[in-house]
């Protein structure tokens, strides 16, 4: 058996959830810009007082890397590792995007195109089969008409998909409407699968995958 704590903070969505043996037991879910710092460990105390479990009890930790938002997925990665250290509990961790396409059910000849906003034209996406096998790996894309023109036919979707609708050529893909995040809840098969094959990460080396590096702005100075 498996009992996996999964945590999402990968955007704006502070999301966790409990799986036995890849089935989702509970979850908790904050939407809100900037709440990972101060709501993750509540939703854990949350999800776990309602399932009736002690984290002692735990399998593992799951925990969705990246990419995202740079504090967001320090803020996950540290809390996962800090259970796991505390615990000695394995850490296993999700490609973001992975995530994100299985909360999709598609035709079985479709390929998924999970698509998060990297802000202007730029996109983080990854191609996977329908059983989530990775055909093209996550990365940063400049969109343009032509994009991922070698894929078909794909389905698209993820709040990086809607810019790039209506300029978008591909002559077999299909646009989704939602879902346009990643979420906890729908890392359970993947985290259990990762479990049975003790796909586990080193606690003190892993880092989070951000695909790019880290664009911080200077503060303005105030005159006095």
């Amino acid at each position: 058996m498996s009992l996996i704590l999964s945590l999402d903070t990968s955007t704006q969505n502070c999301s966790v959830a409990l799986h036995e043996n890849g089935q989702l037991i509970t979850q908790e879910l904050v939407s809100e810009e900037g709440s990972h710092s101060k709501a993750l460990t509540l939703l854990i105390e949350k999800v776990m007082h309602t399932a009736g479990w002690a984290l002692a009890e735990l399998s593992a930790v799951a925990v969705s890397n990246g990419p995202g938002s740079y504090t967001g997925l320090r803020i996950g990665l540290a809390t996962a590792k800090g259970i796991c250290f505390a615990l000695d509990k394995p850490l296993i961790c999700l490609p973001t995007l992975q995530v994100l396409a299985s909360s999709v059910t598609p035709p079985a000849d479709s390929l998924l195109l999970p698509m998060l906003d990297a802000r202007r034209m730029e996109v983080y996406a990854a191609v996977y089969t329908a059983n989530l096998q990775e055909v093209s790996p996550q990365e940063a894309h400049i969109l343009n008409q032509e994009s991922f023109q070698e894929f078909r036919p794909i389905v698209a979707f993820g709040n990086g998909s809607a810019k790039w609708k209506a300029s978008c050529l591909h002559p077999s893909i299909t646009f989704l409407d939602g879902p346009s995040l990643p979420e906890a809840q729908y890392m359970g098969k993947l985290a259990h699968k990762a479990f049975l094959n003790q796909s586990f990460e080193n606690l003190v080396t892993k880092e989070p995958d951000y695909l790019k590096e880290y664009m911080g702005t200077k503060p303005k100075l105030k005159s006095l």
